[in-house]
């Protein structure tokens, strides 16, 4: 399932990466967090089958995992490569704004949290203490349900538009800029590290058409350096 998610999510990531079109003018990069999305569907198959089989070996009484040393040398090693994936991946996905290599680190996270569970659970088998690898598991089970609804609350703002800066921000540093008497009509959105803005200000009516594209394009970089913002469309309005 693993090697299943990084095929698609490769093929996701390099659809989400194209330029804005003529379908897509805001770009692609709300694809990224759909892939977001389709990993909290299989985090919650893992939660489903950890759940399942643990309550079933709960039931049945049945006998620990009996792991050989290779088990556990391979567990190992899976473990310290699954940390330094998610490491990477999670500081990857913070410095290019990707919602993908983080939901991704996030799913490699609970990996990490299944291979400890089971080198517990087996170690603790071996101490003849009952029941504790499928009470291991489900307590793992919760913490990959966790992961996966962290990974649902960033994924559903950017997907619902949810406001990227406080229009109280944005008209403040509009306004701070010499020429403007007023800003409204502010909407704000964000996908994938891009956040836009949309906003009008007001100009004396009597300005001459250079002058208040001038005062424009100084709210727009006002936007961009104070807030960083990196599409702003700015209106203008006689008042």
């Amino acid at each position: 399932m693993d090697a299943l998610n990084n095929v698609l999510f490769i093929a996701l990531t390099r659809f989400a990466g194209r330029a804005p079109d003529a379908d897509h003018p805001y770009g692609h990069g709300k694809f990224e967090v759909l892939g977001g999305l389709g990993i909290v569907i299989f985090l919650s198959v893992s939660c489903f089958e950890l759940l399942k089989g643990s309550i079933l070996n709960l039931l049945h009484n049945a006998p620990p995992p009996d792991l050989t040393r290779l088990d556990l040398y391979l567990l190992a090693a899976t473990l310290t490569i699954n940390l330094w994936v998610a490491w990477y991946e999670a500081k990857r996905g913070r410095e290019l704004e990707s919602e993908l290599l983080k939901a991704d680190a996030a799913h490699t996270r609970a990996d990490v949290f299944i291979t400890l569970g089971v080198i517990a659970g087996a170690l603790l088998s071996r101490r003849g203490i009952a029941h504790v690898d499928p009470a291991i598991a489900i307590a793992i089970a919760f913490l990959v349900a966790r992961i996966g609804y962290q990974i649902f609350r960033r994924a559903v703002p950017i997907l619902v538009d949810e406001v990227a800066r406080e229009p109280d921000l944005i008209r403040t540093a509009a306004e701070s800029v010499s020429g403007v008497q007023s800003a409204y009509h502010i909407r704000s959105r964000a996908s994938s590290g891009v956040v836009f803005a949309e906003l009008t200000i007001g100009v004396a009516g009597g300005l001459p058409v250079e002058q208040a594209h001038a005062i424009a394009d100084a709210v727009e970089q006002r936007l961009r350096n104070d807030l960083r913002m990196d599409e702003v469309v700015v209106h203008i309005e006689p008042c």
